[in-house]
C-alpha cells in the first residue's frame, strides 16, 4: 500500500508555514525580513530515496520554498523512534544531500521518544538515529535525527548592512499577542541567499507568529 500523503493545502501548511512579514515604516534600504516555521522534516540521499521509493526513484517537486533551488517534495516517509513510537507522513525536503538528516521539534521528540540534541543542519555527529519506512523499503539511519537550532540566513549584502558574520548570534522581536523575543540565532550568509528567519512549529507556536503584526531582527 501507498505511504505517499498527497500534497494538499493543510500538508502545505503543516510542513512549511511561510509567513512574510513587512516592516512598515523603516529605513530606506532596509532588507526585507521573512520569517518561516520549519516543520518536521527529512533530508534523504540518493541512496536513501531508492531504498524508499524504488530504483531509479527521484524525488517530486511540489513545492518551491522561499531559498532559490529548495523545495518541499511530495514523497512522505514514516519515522519510527524506540518502543515502535511514530509520526506516519513526514514530508521530504529537497535536493537530496550527502547524508540523511531528520529534523524535529521538541514536541517531536518526546512523542517519538528520541533525546534528539539541538543542531545547525548538516551538523550529525554524535546525534540520535531513526527507522525511516517507505512504500518501497526501509533505511535504519544510525544517526541524523536532530532539532533544528533557530537560525537566519541573508546575503553578504545583508550580513554588512547588520554588522554581522558567519556563526555570529542575533536576536528576533516579534509582537504578536504572545510578544517575544528569541535569542541566539545563527547567523548563516550566502551568496544568492535570501533573508530569511528559520523557526521550528513550537517556538512559532509560542509566540503565536502567525498572528504577528510585526518583526524586528537585532544584532
Amino acid at each position: 500500500m501507498s505511504m505517499v500523503a498527497p500534497l494538499d493545502r493543510g500538508v502545505v501548511e503543516q510542513i512549511v508555514r511561510e509567513i512574510v512579514l513587512a516592516q512598515l515604516g523603516g529605513p530606506p534600504g532596509k532588507p526585507n525580513l521573512v520569517v518561516s516555521i520549519s516543520a518536521r522534516h527529512v533530508h534523504l540521499t540518493d541512496e536513501h530515496v531508492e531504498t524508499l521509493f524504488g530504483p531509479g526513484k527521484t524525488l517530486t517537486l511540489a513545492k518551491d520554498l522561499y531559498q532559490d533551488g529548495y523545495f518541499a517534495a511530495e514523497e512522505t516517509v514514516m519515522v519510527v523512534g524506540p518502543r515502535r513510537r511514530m509520526l506516519p507522513s513526514v514530508r521530504i525536503l529537497g535536493p537530496t544531500r550527502p547524508e540523511s538528516q531528520v529534523e524535529l521539534a521538541f514536541t517531536d521528540c518526546i512523542s517519538l521518544g528520541i533525546d534528539a540534541p539541538v543542531r545547525l543542519s548538516g551538523n550529525i555527529e554524535g546525534t540520535p538515529g531513526c527507522v525511516l519506512v517507505g512504500p518501497a523499503g526501509v533505511v535504519d539511519l544510525k544517526r541524523g535525527v536532530i532539532r533544528a537550532q533557530r537560525h537566519v540566513h541573508m546575503s553578504p549584502a545583508d550580513a554588512e548592512f547588520y554588522g554581522v558574520k558567519k556563526d555570529d548570534r542575533m536576536s528576533l522581536r516579534v509582537n504578536s499577542p504572545c510578544p517575544t523575543v528569541f535569542e541566539g540565532l545563527v547567523v548563516r550568509p550566502g551568496e544568492g541567499i535570501k533573508l530569511e528567519v528559520h523557526l521550528d512549529t513550537d517556538e512559532g507556536n509560542a509566540a503565536d507568529l502567525d498572528h504577528a503584526k510585526h518583526v524586528e531582527l537585532l544584532k
